[in-house]
């Protein structure tokens, strides 16, 4: 679950940024991390832009958009580590891929670990770990995982065919 505090945008974003970042720096920093999150056009779209105060536990913002301040948050502080655990689902295909472009370029030479159900997800991770009731069932690249015709396959084929009649 995501949580954001009854601040605004801005400082939701910002959380983790040490306290010798201000002015122009941070707010530079903060709209970047917005960009990098396919957030920024939101945010600018709200009658406060980043000075927008979320509501509690971020209640007027759409699961989509609270996701993506989330992952700016996560971004901003230029981590060696990132661990997402399904923080794309509440986000359209399109705007999932540019998330995952640009966290592509973020994290080179930095690992990220993502959980998620859907294979749009993972498809472009070096390696793919894939679980069945807590068992681990498969392994390897997208490419290695469609050709073995098993679990992650079945799933790959049925999230096509569900992509392809929305």
């Amino acid at each position: 679950e995501i949580f954001l505090f009854s601040d605004t945008i801005s400082n939701n974003i910002a959380f983790g940024l040490t306290n010798d970042i201000s002015g122009k720096d941070r707010q530079s920093k903060i709209t970047e991390a917005a960009a990098d999150a396919v957030i920024l056009e939101n945010i600018m779209e709200f009658p406060g832009q980043f000075e927008t105060r979320v509501g509690e536990r971020g209640i007027t913002l759409s699961g989509g958009q609270k996701q993506r301040i989330a992952i700016a948050r996560a971004i901003i502080r230029n981590p060696a580590l990132l661990i997402f655990d399904d923080c794309l689902s509440a986000v359209d295909t399109k705007t999932e891929e540019q998330i995952l472009k640009n966290l592509e370029r973020i994290m080179k030479g930095k690992t990220t670990l993502i959980i998620s159900h859907r294979i749009s997800s993972v498809r472009h991770a070096d390696h793919i770990l894939v679980l069945d009731r807590e068992s681990l069932v498969e392994q390897g690249t997208h490419e290695q995982k469609k050709k073995k015709n098993g679990l992650y396959a079945q799933m790959h084929e049925k999230q096509s065919l569900e992509q392809e009649s929305d």
